[in-house]
């Protein structure tokens, strides 16, 4: 038969498109399976409310019946209303090292995109930041955390070869948790202390205690990210749709919230404890044991990752992520953690990479984002 493309439609079309990465990375040892019980429904457009708000294209290349090739294309409409951009995304593009396949896969993508109208494609970019977005183009030995990339070199370069060129820079920094308080902020802790009759720190013991604070915490996201590439504000269904995502692999410990007076929430930190390697051992699957496994690897780690952390515009330069950094470096320590991963930061967002490097955080992988103009 060839090589023949064909769009999802069919229930065991969704579980080819699934696990077809697990295939293609065999015996890639950073690879991170994904989180199978999440993916049935992240990618079924009857279950993801973030399809509603997009066109959107699913397609799988076969070779000889058997799957070679995946990727989604999206046309996110309330973003480029947002951003006064015409642009279309293609994501979640896995192949093996073949470029006749990844030609196929997204050629007709890039097809589908100018028969909507669309000028570019971009990618890899999901409905929003918050999944993974990029491609590893350094760092290749280095641990990869959960909802990042993981891919072979080779399929940089396959997606170069279809025309595709730089578009969006960002890199992961690796920190160590100070053993005391960091020179650079003693000298200002006086100046903090100030702080206290303005703003009180919320910290957490249980999960259950967060919940009322995911639609404050995510409106305040909404606010602060609309200049951050990627960012879409999130409606209320969404946000715990969200939540729920991700809120059972959280230990509250690494969650710091700060109210003003009026009990209103103006900054946070979130991070959790590296779970991926608790993820490699079950293969994705959270049961029936799968979920103890990778709850445990969290707490063997000596990582944490940085998932999400803001700052209220009018309280932005008065010291208050100060205050939430050291709150979560003592908490680290007070649990074994050694190191904090940044996560993906864009290059672009120089305060959020100035934080980092005042710790003493370095650079050890980088991401790219590509473009190709279709008209």
């Amino acid at each position: 038969m060839g090589l023949t493309i064909r769009e999802v439609i069919s229930g065991k079309d969704l579980r080819d498109f699934v696990k077809l990465s697990a295939k293609i990375h065999t015996g890639h040892s950073n690879w991170i399976p994904p989180i199978y019980m999440d993916e049935w429904s992240f990618f079924n457009p009857r279950k993801n409310r973030s399809f509603k708000s997009c066109d959107h294209i699913r397609l799988l290349a076969y070779r000889d019946n058997i799957p070679v090739g995946r990727i989604m294309g999206l046309v996110s409409h309330r973003y480029n209303e947002i951003k006064d951009e015409n642009n279309a995304r293609f994501s979640y593009l896995e192949t093996y090292n073949d470029q006749e396949v990844a030609h196929l896969l997204l050629s007709e993508v890039e097809r589908w995109a100018a028969a909507l109208g669309k000028d570019k494609v971009v990618g890899p970019l999901g409905f929003s930041d918050k999944e993974p977005q990029g491609y590893l183009t350094e760092g290749f030995d280095e641990q990869i955390v959960l909802a990042a990339n993981c891919n072979y070199p080779y399929q940089v370069d396959l997606v170069k070869n279809e025309g595709y060129a730089p578009e969006i820079n960002l890199v992961s920094y690796l920190a160590e948790i100070p053993a005391t308080t960091p020179a650079v902020y003693q000298r200002i802790i006086p100046r903090l202390e100030q702080l206290n009759s303005e703003f009180r720190v919320i910290e957490f013991t249980t999960l259950l205690q967060l919940r009322r604070y995911i639609r404050p915490v995510l409106s305040l996201t909404n606010r602060a990210f609309r200049q951050i590439y990627g960012a879409l504000p999130y409606d209320e269904r969404e946000m715990d749709d969200f939540a729920n995502r991700f809120i059972i692999f959280l230990n509250p410990r690494f969650i710091k919230i700060i109210e003003n007076m009026k009990r209103e929430v103006v900054a946070y930190v979130v991070a959790m404890p590296d779970i991926s390697r608790g993820l490699q051992k079950c293969k994705g699957y959270l049961l029936p044991f799968g979920l103890l496994t990778v709850l445990r690897s969290g707490r063997k780690s000596d990582r944490i990752v940085s998932l999400l952390g803001a700052v209220d515009e009018p309280y932005r330069g008065r010291g208050l992520d100060v205050i939430m950094g050291l709150k979560m470096f003592d908490s680290a320590r007070k649990t074994g953690k050694k190191y904090i991963d940044s996560h993906l930061v864009l290059v672009s967002n120089t305060a959020m990479c100035a934080e980092y490097e005042r710790i003493g955080g370095k650079i050890y992988k980088r991401y790219q984002l590509f473009s190709k103009n279709l008209r």
